[in-house]
């Protein structure tokens, strides 16, 4: 391959699809390929281009972004059988603590909630209280259904994996009267006019549109900060992380612990209420 070529680019999304990657996965992988294609301009395409182009990203983004980048790029070289073109993902610390200024608190939450009620917006005041109390991710909303609410459980088919959702019962109750008032008969609760569900971009929009009446960071309001709360809280009450994990459909633990950090703040006070110090 001397050349990435928009048909080369097709035949790779093709067969992303064939994989059964999300449609958030294949667009991020052609996003990634298409702004090296970009970089890269007429030059030629060898090790030591994609080598530089890493001391591009380096110099441009944090390292995680940096490795995400890379991991789009090495996929696509290998598919193509260009193995000499892979280059190694950085190395990275493992994070121990969660971010302050990123991590949205229950608090902060019961002021979006109420923020939403009070601008009249019952779709988004339900919207974010499902997915805080199943700790359900985005992609998975549309199999919140009418059914779903009668059964008390929500069976997702993703990717080939299937997992089960319990949908509280209070939940139910109010999501059944919405779907009454809105006069959904069948099918997914979360819609838009048009009868479409509710994509993870018209959530995000939604939310943020409450960051000023609720007084809430707008780095911290985002649809997956729901699901981050969701499991911090139930850990902090139940410490089974390996429960925690079946509940959000993580194939390892070791993704769970990220979800389960405590702030440095946290874990300070944690340490000092020990009793291991004498003055």
């Amino acid at each position: 391959m001397k050349k990435i070529t928009d048909k080369i680019i097709e035949k790779f999304r093709k067969y992303l699809i064939d994989e059964e990657k999300s449609v958030a996965t294949l667009e991020k992988y052609i996003r990634d390929i298409t702004a090296f294609r970009v970089w890269l301009g007429s030059r030629q395409l060898c090790k030591a281009k994609v080598m530089e182009y890493k001391e591009y990203l380096i110099g441009s983004y944090a390292p995680a972004s940096v490795n995400s980048i890379l991991s789009s790029l090495n996929s696509f070289f290998d598919y193509n059988n260009e193995y000499g073109l892979k280059v190694k993902t950085l190395r990275i610390q493992k994070q121990i603590f969660a971010k302050d200024e990123k991590e949205l608190t229950k608090a902060e939450y019961g002021r979006l909630l109420t923020a939403a009620k009070a601008e009249g917006n019952q779709k988004l005041y339900l919207l974010m209280q499902t997915i805080c109390a199943t700790g359900i991710r985005v992609s998975e909303l549309k199999y919140v259904t009418l059914e779903a609410l009668k059964s008390g459980r929500a069976d997702v088919n993703m990717k080939g994996k299937l997992r089960v959702i319990i949908i509280p019962k209070d939940l139910c109750k109010m999501l059944k009267k919405y779907a009454y008032e809105q006069r959904i008969t069948s099918g997914s609760i979360f819609v838009t006019k048009t009868g479409r569900p509710l994509d993870r971009t018209n959530i995000w929009k939604l939310m943020k549109s409450l960051c000023e009446s609720a007084g809430v960071d707008k780095a911290k309001v985002f649809p997956h900060n729901l699901r981050h709360l969701f499991a911090r809280t139930f850990y902090s009450i139940e410490k089974d992380i390996v429960r925690l994990a079946d509940i959000l459909g993580h194939s390892s633990v070791n993704t769970t612990r990220i979800y389960t950090m405590e702030t440095l703040n946290i874990c300070r006070n944690q340490v000092q209420r020990l009793g291991l110090l004498r003055c």
